[in-house]
């Protein structure tokens, strides 16, 4: 989203200019989520985060329709693949959709937590990995696949692989 942004002309006019400034400042701003929920989360897992319905009209009505159809199109199969290869190579880790949560609880084996307020992700969408014997650690959604690997202990080796 940020390169789309960013790849739009800019005026030669100063105001112009300083208001086409403020308003991508605005849109550079993620939304508040409408819910206060926290999910919590103590197994092995791959967490999806979503905006909620409120959030995405607010991203809607600041960035255009056509860019934000362009957007949830990539989303939608960046997501897709994820869960697919996941299912297929990963098994064993729970995949958890936190589609209604502003927060993240991630408990630990040692009984400490870590929560993680998803109003300050700048994507709208994406993806959250954890071990109970480490930091809960978010995976960019074009490469999840491979930084899985880097991620889970060699106890837990996908299937398939030696």
């Amino acid at each position: 989203m940020l390169l789309l942004l960013a790849c739009r002309p800019q005026s030669g006019k100063n105001g112009a200019a300083n208001d086409n400034s403020k308003k991508e400042q605005k849109l550079l701003t993620k939304p508040p989520a409408a819910f206060s929920d926290t999910l919590e989360i103590n197994s092995r897992a791959a967490v999806f985060y979503y905006p909620d319905s409120i959030q995405l009209e607010k991203i809607k009505a600041g960035i255009g329709t056509s860019t934000f159809d362009a957007i949830m199109h990539e989303y939608y199969y960046q997501f897709r693949f994820v869960h697919i290869e996941l299912g297929n190579q990963w098994p064993g880790i729970k995949i958890v959709e936190a589609k209604n949560a502003r927060h993240l609880l991630f408990m630990k084996a040692d009984k400490s937590r870590e929560i993680i307020g998803l109003d300050t992700k700048y994507d709208p969408y994406g993806l959250f990995v954890f071990h109970p014997q480490k930091d809960p650690v978010q995976l960019e959604l074009t490469n999840a696949v491979s930084e899985i690997d880097f991620y889970f202990p060699p106890e837990m080796p996908p299937t398939g692989h030696n």
